[in-house]
């Protein structure tokens, strides 16, 4: 039936465009994938990094630890983004997120994340209406961060997830939704702004273990891995004069989730043993593991503090996915307000649910100003 096809296919494509996806060559996949979607346009413009970009309004979803960082007391933000806006219209994932930088050398924030896969219509074996469905996902985090010292700041992410992709009232429906949590552990440097001759400067580094928690299942005895991942990222700022800075950053990735094997073994594996295990276990030794790192590139031009243009790269192997993509993208910022924009050129034959979209983010720099250079 149409109707069904439509809910294959949401489900089909959401995932096939976000995590690793399945081929002979070893790939891997996980349940709610949609917790590595990137929300925010900024990150957007600028290869989808952001675990070791400067502090900004969405920060919790990169690095809980840059918060501790915000040069504002409070950061607040919306974003929306269409997905795969070629097929259909009323596919999107939305984000909120709130920063408190209470202190000097601490900060909470919460951020609500939702993925809709649209409204689904239902028929019965005969044709007839069937009432309708709207299968989503939504992730809801409480972040604390703490400077451990003038540089450095450590972050914790407590999550709850829920995946409902249950189909009621379809035949032979097995999927029951997904209720979970996960953890995030991160880190981030900053240096202090130094001068080297024509120009000042300052590195960043980041590090955040995201989505650590246990397997879930969406049929009973059928247990899967939820995208654990780990992010490694640095970048330095060349800060030109009063109103120019290039900032340019490097981003690795990789799922810390086992590769499928032959004989299955990795299914038994508890999602701790599959964190440390995901390192060593590819079948083609140590070539393949390089293959499960993601790399991106970013930079972003500032001028003023007030205009922002950006660009960025993104490769994932042939062999895990093949997701290769350039991003465009630019901003606009006043005293409190931030509005950007960001596009994405496909570069390989995966197609991508973001081709031909403009992602949106909207955030707010309210309440005290913080010098931290």
């Amino acid at each position: 039936m149409k109707e069904v096809k439509k809910i294959v296919l949401c489900v089909v494509l959401s995932v096939f465009a976000i995590v690793k996806i399945s081929s002979q060559t070893g790939g891997i996949t996980t349940a709610t994938p949609f917790l590595l979607i990137v929300p925010d346009a900024r990150a957007g413009g600028m290869g989808d990094m952001g675990v070791a970009t400067s502090a900004d309004g969405f920060s919790l979803f990169h690095n809980p630890a840059k918060i501790a960082f915000s040069n504002r007391q409070i950061l607040t933000g919306i974003t929306y983004s269409p997905w795969l806006r070629n097929l259909t219209d009323d596919i999107f994932i939305g984000s909120g997120s709130y920063i408190n930088r209470f202190s000097e050398n601490a900060a909470w924030g919460a951020d609500f994340k939702y993925f809709s896969l649209g409204q689904i219509d239902l028929t019965n074996e005969r044709g007839e209406s069937n009432g309708s469905i709207n299968p989503n996902e939504l992730v809801a985090t409480g972040t604390y961060s703490f400077k451990l010292s003038e540089t450095f700041a450590m972050g914790v992410s407590f999550k709850y997830i829920r995946s409902n992709l249950a189909f009621n009232g379809t035949p032979g429906n097995s999927l029951q939704p997904i209720n979970s949590f996960a953890v995030d552990v991160s880190g981030y440097y900053q240096s202090l702004e130094e001068n080297y001759g024509n120009f000042n400067g300052r590195y960043r580094l980041g590090f955040n273990f995201a989505n650590i928690g246990p397997k879930v299942s969406y049929t009973p005895g059928d247990e899967d891995f939820i995208p654990t991942n780990l992010k490694l990222g640095g970048g330095f700022d060349f800060i030109m004069d009063d109103y120019n800075t290039i900032s340019t950053t490097i981003e690795f990735t990789k799922l810390l989730v086992p590769t499928p094997q032959l004989d299955g073994s990795d299914q038994d594996k508890s999602f701790v043993e599959g964190m440390f295990s995901s390192f060593g276990d590819a079948p083609g030794g140590f070539s393949e593991e390089l293959k499960e790192f993601t790399y991106a590139l970013g930079a972003e031009y500032l001028y003023n503090n007030a205009f922002a243009l950006r660009t960025g790269y993104f490769h994932e192997s042939e062999d895990k996915g093949n997701r290769q993509y350039f991003t465009l993208g630019g901003g606009f910022k006043t005293n409190a307000l931030n509005i950007d924009l960001s596009y994405l050129i496909n570069a390989s034959d995966v197609n991508n649910p973001l081709e031909n979209s403009l992602r949106f983010s909207l955030s707010f720099d309210l309440g005290e100003i913080y010098e931290d250079y």
